[in-house]
């Protein structure tokens, strides 16, 4: 019987600092980039794995205050760091893995979304990285 995962208490965690106090959305996803293999006689397209081309997006509230959105993200916009998203808060086990992005790029940040009357909220995309789930 399939058991369905209604996630009330995911964690996101970038560079070391816990960010769930503000995120409101997460996507790691994993790709392996497919080449093209085809040859003459093949009467199907062939594809073989290459590189992996993984990504992670984040959804937040921006704040400015010390330790939190801004000041995190702000100085990892053009480097690499480690971002940890887990379904939920208790520690990493078969039911609570951690997925996992090392040596993950920060191409951007939005600095301000302004609205009149919302909270700011930004997308952030780290792309690329080593991915590994951690399951004790």
């Amino acid at each position: 019987m399939a058991t369905n995962v209604y996630l009330s208490n995911p964690t996101v965690t970038v560079n070391s600092v816990a960010l769930t106090g503000f995120a409101t959305a997460a996507t790691l996803t994993r790709t392996n980039t497919a080449s093209d293999t085809t040859v003459f006689g093949n009467t199907a397209r062939v594809y073989s794995p290459t590189i992996e081309d993984n990504e992670c997006t984040v959804t937040l509230y921006l704040t400015y205050a010390a330790s939190e959105t801004y000041a995190t993200l702000a100085t990892l916009v053009g480097t690499t760091t480690t971002v940890v998203v887990k379904p939920t808060s208790a520690s990493a086990s078969a039911t609570n893995p951690g997925f996992t992005l090392t040596g993950t790029y920060l191409e951007s940040l939005p600095v301000i979304n302004a609205a009149l009357g919302e909270i700011q909220s930004i997308d952030i995309t780290f792309k690329g990285g080593t991915y590994s789930a951690v399951v004790v």
